[in-house]
């Protein structure tokens, strides 16, 4: 995607799924590329050759007919799937990290950390006016999985491992990394959950993802394991995580993805004792980080470079 003249002036087309929002990401992009014309939805569609969104409306790419490239205000681009507007063709690039990162490590260190050092329990003790010290498992006992290892996944591994804990890691394609435990493929899975005292999901949504951990693969979680989903609700199915809950099987999960978002006030997810909730806020895109990332690719790609982070339309990430 190389321009050289007026007639192929970089032209951005901000989609934001908040529409008060848009403004700040229209002026956060035109302060980085002046010599654009950069614009929010639906102003200046038929004009754009680039677009930056999340959740296009149906109508979208048809009255964005002269884009060249899509890209992803997040990590994720299952927004775009089934999306049956979406041209073939169409190049879609995704943000890599950009503040993610860190934000993701705190929120996957805290939960691994909380369901090991028992501080829930503590919680409880606290409340019931009970002083009693609690048994925790040796550390070295306490395996960690990751499933899915990518930019993210990689950094809260490394974390992981940093803080003293056998980190273990199934992806789609065999991996290896010093001190973590990498496996792949069908007869793999069933081994690498068995070690996860504490599973998190870290995964894209594909085809191949959607449903994974369902009541088959649950069950091969150790008794009293913890599952942390950060990934997409869509990778779970959440009626046979309630089951396996609540035959004891699993002390419980923490859960900042859904099926459906927001979560609908009658699910039992919400009062659920033994499931920790948050409205998907483990890794924010941030304006300013991802700005910056977001322009440099556009006027890479404007010049006709590559740029990192593209989707690979056979693989849906």
């Amino acid at each position: 995607m190389s321009t050289n003249g007026p007639s192929d002036e970089l032209r951005i087309l901000v989609m934001h799924p908040d529409p008060a929002a848009a403004p700040e990401w229209v002026q956060a992009l035109q302060a980085r590329l002046p010599e654009a014309r950069v614009s929010a939805w639906p102003e200046g569609a038929a004009e754009a050759t680039c677009a930056v969104g999340w959740g296009p409306p149906g109508d979208f790419f048809a009255r964005a007919a002269r884009l060249k490239a899509f890209f992803s205000m997040g990590a994720g681009v299952d927004h775009l799937h089934g999306h049956t507007a979406l041209p073939p063709g169409l190049r879609v690039i995704r943000i890599e990290d950009a503040g993610m990162g860190a934000q993701m490590v705190q929120y996957c260190c805290h939960e691994v950390l909380q369901h090991h050092r028992r501080f829930a329990d503590y919680e409880a003790l606290q409340r019931e006016g009970r002083w009693k010290t609690l048994e925790i498992t040796p550390q070295k006992d306490f395996g960690v999985g990751l499933l899915g290892l990518g930019v993210l996944g990689e950094q809260v591994a490394r974390a992981l491992v940093s803080l003293g804990y056998p980190v273990s890691a199934f992806t789609r394609s065999p991996r290896t990394l010093d001190d973590i435990a990498c496996f792949s493929g069908e007869d793999e899975i069933e081994t690498f959950l068995g070690r996860a005292r504490v599973l998190i999901l870290l995964a894209p949504l594909t085809e191949a993802t959607r449903g994974l951990l369902d009541a088959r693969r649950l069950a091969m979680l150790p008794q009293g394991a913890w599952l942390v989903n950060v990934a997409r609700g869509a990778i779970l199915v959440e009626q046979d995580l309630l089951s396996a809950i609540d035959r004891g099987h699993l002390a419980g999960a923490t859960l900042d993805v859904f099926g459906k978002e927001p979560l609908p006030q009658d699910h039992p997810f919400w009062g659920h004792p033994r499931i920790r909730m948050t409205p998907h806020v483990a890794a924010r895109t941030l304006l300013r980080e991802s700005a910056d990332q977001i322009a440099g690719k556009l006027a890479r790609l404007h010049r006709g470079e590559a740029v990192g982070g593209e989707v690979d339309p056979t693989l849906g990430y």
